[in-house]
C-alpha cells in the first residue's frame, strides 16, 4: 500500500479487525480476531498475533490501536500528525551542516537529468523511509541520515558490489559480524530491514562519537574509520585543517557527501530541480507478523496475496526458498496483506515447508548427496547453487525435500550455525590468489583459467555477473601445469670426439636499444 492511509482506510482495518460484516439479518459464527493490534507511529515493528486454530470465545470489542511492544502509545486517528507528509518530517529534522560546493551542483545535476530513477529510487525507499525516521528521531540523531540508503544502494535492500557489500546500507562481511549481523547459508542479516537499519545506526553513532563531526562520520563509514583517522593525522601534522573538505581521500569518499547534500537538496525542493517526489504518509509501511514454522517463501507470499517480488522487497534476507522459523521469527508485511496472512494461515491445508537442512556425514559428489536424500542431482545442485565440479565437503548443510524421515522444521542450532563449504573435485588443483585489472570479471577470470563461471563467482562471494575492482584480490583453483621430465643422456662417442664450439662474440649493443626482459 504506497499512498496515503486515509481515517476511512483505518477505519475499515479497524472493522475488519473486529470481525465486522455487512449483509443479512443473520449473524454467521463470530471469527476469532486475526491482530492485536494496528501500527501507530511507533518507532519498533509492530507485531501481529496469530490466532489459534481451536475455537475462540466470543470476539472482544476491536482494539484501540496500540504497539505491542509499547502499549502505553496511543493512536488518534483524528491525529493530524498521522498524516502528514513525511518527507516534511524528514525537512524539519535535518540537522547537519550544509556543504556547498561544485562537487554538488554536479550531482544534483546528475540527479536531475535523470527523473525516473529518482523516482524509481523515492517510490522503493518509501516501504522503508518511515521505519527509518522514528528510529533516528527515538536516537536524536540528524534526518539526514535517512537519505543515506539513496545513495548506498538506491534503497534496494538486496543490493550487492562488487566488493561484497551488501543491503540497502550496504556492509561489508566483516563490518556485519562486528554488529551481529548474522550470515551463513539460510540468512544474510546484512539485507534484513529491521536489523540492518539497527547497525547502520549504532555504527553512524560511533563513528560520530570518534570523530564529533557528522561530515567525518560519513567518510569513516565509506572509507572506513582508520583510513579518516590516519587521514586527520596527516593533516595535523603538516599544520593543515582537519575537516572534511580538507582530507586527501579517494574520489567515492571525496564525493560522498556531495552526493548526499544533492539528495537532501532535492528533498527540500523537489521543484527546482523539476522532480517530483511520491506522496509518503506518517504512518508505518508494514506490520511484523510472526512466524512460528517454517515456510516455504512463495507459500508465505501467497497466502499475503502479495507479489513474490514485493514479499522479498520486504523480506531479502532469506538465501534460501524457504523460511525457517528458528532463525527468522518474523516477517514483514504491509497492513491488508499481514491481516489477510494471518487470517489465510490457520486453514492452509498442506505442509508449510516443502525444504528441511540436512548435513553431509562426509565429503561426497554432488550425485552422491543426491541419492543419500533422494532427490534428483540436478534439483540438488541447482537449489544448493552447487557449481560444476565441486564436492559437498563433510559438515556443510545442505537444502533437501521434506519427507516422512526428514519432516520436522530445522533446529535453533542449525538454523544459526549452518556451513556450506565446497572443495574442487580434483584434488590436484591449486588455490591462486590473483589481482584484478581494469576490466576483470567473474566471465573473464572463467574464461582466462577455464572455469565456469558459477565457480568463480562461488571462489569469491560475489553475483555470478559482478565486475572486479581493480587491484581486487580475486581467487581461482587451477590444475597445475604439467611437469615435463627432463631426460639426461650420455653422449655419444662421435659426440665426444667434437670439440665444443667456440661461442660468438658478443655485439654491443645500440644506443637506445630496448632492454632485455628478465
Amino acid at each position: 500500500m504506497t499512498g496515503r492511509l486515509t481515517v476511512a482506510l483505518w477505519a475499515g482495518l479497524l472493522g475488519v479487525l473486529a470481525g465486522c460484516a455487512t449483509g443479512p439479518a443473520v449473524t454467521p459464527p463470530p471469527e476469532p480476531p486475526m491482530v492485536q493490534a494496528v501500527a501507530p507511529a511507533a518507532s519498533a515493528p509492530v507485531v501481529v498475533a496469530v490466532a489459534p486454530a481451536a475455537s475462540a470465545p466470543e470476539p472482544a470489542p476491536a482494539p484501540e490501536p496500540v504497539d505491542p511492544l509499547r502499549p502505553e502509545v496511543r493512536l488518534d486517528l483524528d491525529d493530524r500528525a498521522t498524516r502528514i507528509d513525511l518527507w516534511e518530517r524528514v525537512r524539519s529534522g535535518m540537522q547537519m551542516p550544509d556543504l556547498e560546493n561544485e562537487r554538488v551542483r554536479q550531482w544534483e545535476r546528475w540527479y536531475a537529468d535523470r527523473p525516473d530513477y529518482v523516482q524509481r529510487m523515492t517510490e522503493r525507499g518509501g516501504r522503508y523511509l518511515f521505519h527509518i525516521v522514528e528510529e533516528l528521531e527515538k536516537r536524536g540523531m540528524p534526518m539526514d541520515l535517512a537519505l543515506l540508503p539513496f545513495i548506498e544502494s538506491a534503497f534496494n535492500p538486496e543490493a550487492m558490489s562488487s566488493a561484497r557489500a551488501s543491503g540497502m546500507w550496504q556492509f561489508m562481511p566483516g563490518t556485519g559480524r562486528v554488529f551481529e549481523l548474522r550470515q551463513n547459508m539460510f540468512r544474510d542479516d546484512r539485507r534484513d530491514v529491521l536489523a540492518s537499519t539497527r547497525a547502520a545506526l549504532d555504527y553512524l553513532q560511533k563513528l560520530h562519537g570518534m570523530f564529533d563531526d557528522w561530515q567525518l562520520a560519513l567518510a569513516a563509514y565509506n572509507w572506513g574509520e582508520g583510513n579518516v583517522a590516519r587521514a586527520i593525522a596527516r593533516n595535523r601534522r603538516a599544520g593543515k585543517p582537519t575537516d572534511y573538505e580538507s582530507l586527501r581521500m579517494p574520489a567515492e569518499t571525496r564525493n560522498y557527501v556531495p552526493k548526499l547534500q544533492a539528495v537532501k537538496n532535492i528533498v527540500r525542493r523537489p521543484a527546482d530541480f523539476q522532480l517530483t517526489l511520491p506522496e509518503l504518509s506518517n504512518h508505518p509501511y508494514f506490520l511484523a507478523v510472526p512466524i512460528e514454522r517454517d515456510i516455504d517463501v512463495e507459500l508465505a507470499a501467497q497466502l499475503a496475496d502479495l507479489p513474490l517480488d514485493e514479499f522479498k522487497a520486504l523480506n531479502p534476507q532469506m538465501n534460501r526458498p524457504v523460511i525457517l522459523a528458528a532463525a527468522t521469527p518474523q516477517v514483514l508485511l504491509p497492513y491488508d496483506n499481514a491481516n489477510l496472512f494471518v487470517r489465510r494461515l490457520p486453514g492452509h491445508a498442506g505442509p508449510l515447508a516443502s525444504w528441511t537442512a540436512w548435513v553431509a556425514p562426509k565429503t561426497l559428489s554432488p550425485a552422491a548427496a543426491a541419492k543419500m536424500v533422494g532427490m534428483e542431482e540436478d534439483e540438488l545442485r541447482e537449489i544448493n547453487r552447487i557449481p560444476p565440479r565441486m564436492l559437498v565437503r563433510a559438515g556443510s548443510t545442505l537444502l533437501v525435500a521434506r519427507n516422512d524421515e526428514r519432516s520436522g522444521d530445522v533446529s535453533e542450532h542449525l538454523a544459526d550455525n549452518a556451513v556450506f563449504m565446497l572443495a574442487p573435485d580434483e584434488p590436484s588443483r591449486r588455490r591462486v590468489a590473483l589481482r584484478a585489472g581494469r576490466r576483470d570479471s567473474v566471465a573473464s577470470i572463467a574464461r582466462r583459467y577455464k572455469v565456469s563461471a558459477e565457480q568463480v563467482a562461488h571462489w569469491n562471494g560475489v553475483p555470478l555477473g559482478s565486475t572486479f575492482r581493480r587491484g581486487q584480490t580475486i581467487i581461482v583453483y587451477v590444475a597445475p601445469k604439467a611437469v615435463h621430465k627432463v631426460t639426461t643422456r650420455k653422449p655419444s662417442a662421435a659426440s665426444a670426439k667434437k670439440p665444443a664450439r667456440k661461442p660468438a662474440a658478443k655485439k654491443p649493443a645500440r644506443q637506445g636499444s630496448k632492454p632485455a626482459e628478465h
